[in-house]
């Protein structure tokens, strides 16, 4: 079926499980920026006032959990209970232990006696021609539809909005290929002395039509915003936040198979988060370097072993038909230690992934397309 509706969704900083995720990357930035070979694996559960901060540490750092995660809910807009949390009246509950010795100790020192994986688990990247940043169009507009209103909320007129929001971009696709966005839906959640029609015609006009690209502006999308009503009730009052719960929000949309291991809260050596940086790295290489359109990157990893169990590349006929996996052994690198390396992730560069996608936005190093050139140099000389 080549004529079909693809639909992505995006939630905003302020909604419950991305507070979550800000916090448990807010903590393992904490614990860097003091010990860099920190070790952390954080879940934070939000609910009304209460914070509950679970999971495992091993650091030469000291952190001020409840410090931690009252500064964020602030950052992100939340100040009194009403709007959601208040950032100054929280009870935090902490259940922190070690890192287990024998994780520590299989991770330290593996088969290879070098850095090896924290865990096992498969890993999926992806890339395709759809955008500038080679991300679906549904996932990536959904994404900066959720950034503008935030940006709105903070330095535009929309004093009236508040920190809990979704965004929802169905496109249209003929002969596979994107025809027309079909419908886009955003609810936000706002004060109460807003009326309804007003908060309508604000977001439309300097959300929406101010994101969609300009080859669309023209088009007849159906636009929905806050079609169930009031939405004034929000953020961790209104409904359970849990770190790790977006990871469909976090990557392609759908557009893309999930490992299952979300990302948030984990160090550089847990490989369901840093292997899946590492697929989209080489996925997004691949279709730069003019490969393929499309690409799909399976990689698996096995406790505390460096290299990888297996590499799969698909190019979903797209591509011409290569040795992909050893390319990918000569060019990329993959142990645990390089990938680190690579793109410096022991850095406190975290916080910032948890809210808008972990892929398709320059400011990441795993959004280089700096192989390109051997990449061409391998296939076309």
């Amino acid at each position: 079926m080549n004529d079909y509706k693809f639909t992505s969704e995006s939630v905003s900083e302020g909604h419950p499980d991305k507070i979550c995720d800000q916090i448990s990357d807010g903590i393992l930035d904490t614990m860097l920026e003091q010990d860099s070979q920190s070790r952390v694996a954080c879940e934070t559960l939000a609910k009304s006032s209460l914070i509950v901060v679970a999971g495992e540490v091993k650091s030469k750092g000291k952190i001020n959990y409840p410090s931690v995660c009252s500064r964020i809910i602030k950052e992100i807009g939340y100040t009194d209970a009403e709007s959601g949390i208040d950032a100054d009246n929280l009870s935090v509950v902490l259940q922190v232990n070690e890192q287990s010795e024998e994780i520590a100790q299989s991770v330290d020192a593996g088969e290879s006696k070098e850095l090896g994986a924290g865990d096992q688990g498969i890993m999926f990247g992806y890339a395709c021609r759809e955008t500038d940043e080679l991300m679906p169009l549904s996932i990536s507009l959904s994404h900066k539809l959720m950034q503008r209103l935030a940006h709105l909320r903070r330095n535009g007129g929309g004093n009236y909005l508040r920190p809990d929001a979704k965004s929802q971009v169905t496109v249209n696709y003929v002969d596979g290929k994107i025809d027309s966005i079909d419908t886009i839906v955003i609810s936000t959640q706002h004060s109460a002395d807003v009326e309804l029609k007003d908060l309508r015609a604000y977001v439309i006009e300097e959300c929406i039509k101010a994101t969609v690209p300009t080859s669309f502006k023209d088009t007849n999308i159906n636009y929905l915003v806050n079609d169930a009503g009031k939405f004034i009730v929000g953020g961790p009052r209104a409904d359970c936040g849990l770190t790790g719960r977006k990871i469909i929000v976090d990557t392609y949309g759908g557009h893309a198979p999930h490992g299952g291991g979300a990302f948030s809260g984990k160090d550089a050596t847990k490989i369901d988060r840093t292997g899946a940086y590492l697929a989209r790295y080489i996925a997004k290489n691949l279709v730069a370097a003019g490969v393929c359109a499309k690409c799909l990157v399976q990689l698996s990893y096995v406790i505390g072993a460096a290299e990888p169990v297996s590499i799969t590349v698909n190019t979903l006929g797209t591509g011409k038909q290569l040795n992909y996996e050893q390319l990918v052994r000569e060019l990329f690198p993959l142990k645990p230690s390089d990938i680190i390396n690579s793109f410096q992730l022991n850095r406190p560069i975290f916080r910032n992934t948890a809210a808008y996608g972990h892929f398709g936005r320059a400011e990441f190093p795993w959004e280089r397309t700096d192989l390109v050139e051997k990449i061409k140099e391998k296939l076309f000389n």
